[in-house]
């Protein structure tokens, strides 16, 4: 065999012997491998459920072949949702941020995520760590387009939610003090209920809740020894009021929660520059059952010492939701925020004017007041659109407002989780339209009571 045909032959061996390994090889790619899993959210999304539901993918009975079942909204029943039960007692007492759903599905397909069965599966990324780079490229870019928090020379954290990061932060503050006594968290009233029942159940000989912000200052004005902390929440949670810090000195350290601070609820009035501050997916984009937060931190101990606590609590956040995270807000940022802040501020706006339009036919409830402030994101000035009306009954004969509403099947939150007064009630405004609607239909049944009882006399 001349040395030409010798090395034909081995050349046709050579392709017959890839082209069976490529034909028998489990991993060869297939172009067609994502077909099932996008066949599976199209069919969840087709489900109408009369407008009154939402049916997923992974929705009960899904396993054994079943197409997703429709999970109603509150007060709505049957297999599609159509059936609205009368007198249903409302739920205004969580803050779920449903109030974006429209707008996300509306963004269907860009906002999907397809995740493979092999995404990400080890522990930390190619640089070692627990925290995707480019979405932290993507978080100091939505900054930058809002205005709403400088993050040159910052350090950032994720966790899951803004919960874990509240304690992360307590833990690396409570962690530099040269007392011997516990530091001593403090909050102005009326503060977000979670600062308090985090540290009662930690229960750390580090921190001790010691309540009212101003308070402590009053007592204890002089004292320079004790080491404090200071978590300001600005708009506050729950009266979507600008808080600034009550306590200053070289014993004070301050968090400052700005989970709300987003052009959907306030005016966005100045760049922030603090020390350390707290972000929440779920205020900014909707996403709440996500569980993602952020930290944007200054100093670099404060930095390894939370991270420190949320490595050894979670091994950082879920690689699939920073996935999951990094799409979304692609879809945010990649029009400057226009599309998705305008909807959200629209749409608080209507509510807050039909909220403002029914109390102002009433001597019994109160809402709470905030002068309108100029917005650098829309360049006007503009009412302040909170997420949660905080609500007084003004009557003596009404001590406890939580009970009044109750009454008339309205579930809020009482004054007192804030460390406010009985007279008080939050109410969320923030859920879906059906709860929105289910509440305003039984505050103006309230209130309508009221206005007849006056003319009656």
């Amino acid at each position: 065999m001349t040395e030409k045909k010798l090395f034909l032959t081995f050349s046709i061996l050579n392709l017959v012997f890839t082209v069976y390994i490529l034909c028998n090889d489990s991993t060869t790619w297939s172009p067609r491998w994502t077909n099932s899993a996008a066949a599976e959210a199209e069919d969840a999304a087709s489900v109408s459920c009369s407008g009154h539901g939402r049916a997923y993918v992974d929705g009960l009975g899904v396993l054994d072949g079943n197409k997703p079942p429709c999970e109603c909204n509150n007060c709505y029943t049957g297999k599609d949702c159509s059936v609205l039960v009368s007198d249903c007692p409302v739920d205004a007492n969580s803050g779920n941020p449903l109030f974006l759903e429209p707008f996300w599905r509306r963004q269907a397909e860009k906002s999907a995520v397809l995740v493979s069965g092999w995404h990400r599966m080890s522990y930390i990324y190619q640089d070692g760590s627990y925290i995707s780079e480019e979405l932290e490229r993507i978080i100091r870019k939505l900054h930058k387009v809002v205005g709403n928090a400088v993050t040159d020379n910052r350090f950032i954290i994720f966790g899951t939610g803004a919960t874990q990061l509240i304690a992360a932060s307590v833990h690396a503050l409570s962690q530099i003090n040269s007392s011997s006594s516990p530091s001593r968290l403090l909050a102005s009233i009326p503060y977000y209920n979670v600062y308090k029942e985090q540290a009662e159940f930690f229960d750390s000989t580090h921190i001790r809740f010691e309540g009212d912000a101003y308070a402590w200052k009053k007592s204890k004005g002089d004292d320079n020894i004790t080491q404090v902390i200071e978590i300001v929440t600005s708009p506050n949670n729950p009266d979507g009021k600008m808080k600034r810090a009550v306590l200053e000195g070289p014993n004070v350290k301050t968090i400052h929660d700005y989970a709300y601070y987003w052009p959907y609820y306030s005016p966005i009035s100045n760049l922030t520059d603090e020390h350390l501050s707290l972000f929440s997916l779920s205020k900014a984009t909707g996403h709440a059952g996500s569980r993602f937060g952020w930290a944007l931190v200054k100093d670099k101990g404060v930095y390894e010492k939370m991270k420190r606590y949320i490595t050894l609590s979670s091994m950082g956040v879920s690689r699939d939701t920073q996935l999951y995270v990094l799409q979304l807000l692609k879809v945010v940022v990649g029009d400057g925020g226009e599309e998705m802040f305008h909807f959200g501020y629209e749409t608080l706006k209507k509510r807050w004017e039909m909220l403002n339009k029914i109390f102002s036919m009433s001597t019994r409830f109160s809402l709470q007041t905030i002068k309108p402030e100029y917005c650098n994101y829309f360049k006007k000035v503009r009412d302040f659109t909170p997420s949660y009306a905080w609500v007084k009954c003004e009557r003596r004969e009404d001590p406890n407002c939580y009970e009044i509403l109750r009454e008339a099947k309205i579930t809020g939150r009482g004054g007192e989780m804030y460390g406010s007064e009985e007279s008080f009630v939050r109410l969320s405004l923030i859920k879906s339209q059906d709860e929105f609607e289910q509440l305003i239909d039984m505050l103006k049944k309230l209130v309508s009571q009221e206005v007849a009882g006056a003319d009656s006399i």
